[in-house]
């Protein structure tokens, strides 16, 4: 009898635990109201493009988000990321010049090389 009750008890505890979690759950969402995301001001701010760049976005001032976008566009049209490693870029006659003359830049220094390009 002994080890019946000692069974009864832990499966009590048993469930009781797993009601207490829950319960805790449910407070944690409610603590944490999600808010909307504001747009950072310095990122829509219109920049110029030199004369390397404008080729590829167009000669009017744009927001670098917008600059970013029609950047990856050429580069997706005309079929520039090499298909082997998919990070780095392959330049063209136009984007060889906003890369400083290198043929091959990966994504992350195609972002530094390109503000080089924006007033």
């Amino acid at each position: 009898m002994a080890t019946k009750k000692k069974a009864a008890k832990k499966s009590g505890a048993k469930k009781a635990t797993k009601k207490k979690t829950t319960v805790k759950k449910a407070a944690k969402k409610k603590a944490a109201p999600k808010k909307k995301r504001t747009p950072n001001a310095a990122f829509m701010k219109p920049v110029q493009p030199d004369e390397a760049l404008s080729a590829i976005v167009g000669s009017t001032p744009l927001p670098r988000t917008e600059v970013t976008k029609k950047l990856w566009a050429y580069i997706r049209k005309n079929n520039l990321q090499d298909p082997k490693s998919r990070r780095m870029i392959n330049g063209d006659e136009k984007l060889t010049k906003v890369f400083g003359g290198k043929k091959q830049v990966s994504m992350f220094e195609m972002t530094k090389l390109v503000s080089k390009h924006m007033k």
